[in-house]
């Protein structure tokens, strides 16, 4: 199946700004892994270029076809990349995201491929640039935006740079044919992350450079069953507590639309922990898991990651008949280990 763009990959596309009068149909601009991407762009009005979001083949993207604008101001002397909001990019309200409040949508990985693709031109000079997503805030209302406390409009996102298609039935198809893989490479344990996220932050804590790999997407449940079918022995999971207490909740499917119960299982185990009723309650009115993680770690609660990493092994076992075995990592937004359980 075709893959997309990232909302990142074209604004950090459309923010390329050319000197001279010369405006290229195509530009190219590269991930954080050096990966390079060629989008079509188009000057605007007002020194605005803009890219249209391609989501590939992911029927389920809301913001395919939408239009990215972007403009490139240079600053007066040497200094920062500054970055505005032209109208339809949300702005951070509430604590718990990777962008602080009152910033712009811009989550760290877009913001550095755009820095990026700026100081490719402009290598010193100090920076403004300005972002704009026509009809952004109405388009936002069918995303997570709102519960989020983001207002005003869409976020502009990306981790990879690429939005990998939803078919989920070619998905699984993937899924197992790369367990086969494995199983034929001859391991007999395998790594599970969520994503890509996840698998780089894995790779770099365990210095893992083998293809004994998988990234399950919201199919843990599925894989876990493929590698019951293929005789596996040990299955390692290292995820964000955003998807890895949805499994601690019983949750199988993490996708949003499906499942959740992510702070109900955290409050659980911090009640079981001996938390007081007042920290159990502040948690469960948490915006989200890493406004939850800062506040367990300020209560001196971080060993209840360790508890939770115990039942979520204890559950996939089960899922297995216990003939599979799971080591479970928590790990933050950072890439660093939060709390784990092996089991010997």
């Amino acid at each position: 199946m075709r893959f997309g763009f990232t909302t990142g990959t074209c604004a950090a596309a459309a923010a390329i700004f050319l000197t001279d009068k010369k405006i290229c149909d195509f530009v190219t601009v590269k991930n954080l892994d050096g990966l390079e991407f060629v989008l079509k762009i188009e000057r605007e009005d007002e020194n605005f270029f803009s890219v249209i979001k391609d989501s590939g083949d992911d029927t389920s993207d809301v913001t395919n076809g939408i239009k990215i604008f972007a403009r490139v101001e240079m600053l007066e002397g040497t200094g920062e990349i500054f970055f505005e909001n032209g109208g339809g990019v949300g702005t951070v309200t509430l604590p718990g995201l990777k962008i602080s409040v009152g910033e712009m949508a811009v989550n760290p990985v877009p913001r550095k491929m755009i820095e990026l693709a700026v100081r490719e031109i402009i290598p010193k000079n100090s920076v403004k640039i300005t972002i704009k997503i026509p009809d952004g805030e109405k388009i936002a209302q069918r995303t997570f935006n709102p519960r989020l406390g983001i207002t005003g409009g869409l976020s502009i996102l990306g981790t990879s740079g690429i939005v990998k298609p939803m078919n989920e039935k070619a998905l699984l198809d993937s899924l197992s044919l790369e367990l086969n893989m494995i199983n034929a490479l001859g391991f007999r344990d395998v790594y599970l992350t969520f994503a890509f996220t996840g698998e780089k932050a894995l790779r770099k804590i365990f210095s893992l450079t083998t293809r004994n790999v998988i990234q399950a997407g919201n199919y843990i449940g599925y894989v876990i069953d493929e590698a019951l079918r293929l005789n596996f022995n040990k299955i390692k999971i290292c995820g964000h507590p955003g998807k890895l207490l949805k499994v601690a909740a019983g949750s199988f499917i993490t996708h949003n639309k499906i499942s959740d119960g992510r702070l109900e299982a955290l409050c659980t185990h911090l009640a079981l922990a001996g938390a007081e009723r007042g920290l159990v309650t502040k948690i469960f009115n948490s915006n989200t898991t890493n406004e939850a993680i800062k506040i367990i770690h300020e209560n001196n609660f971080d060993f209840v990651w360790n508890n939770i990493a115990g039942i979520i092994s204890k559950k996939c076992a089960e899922r297995t008949f216990n003939k599979i075995k799971f080591d479970v990592f928590f790990i933050d937004s950072a890439g660093e280990i939060l709390g784990s359980f092996y089991d010997e």
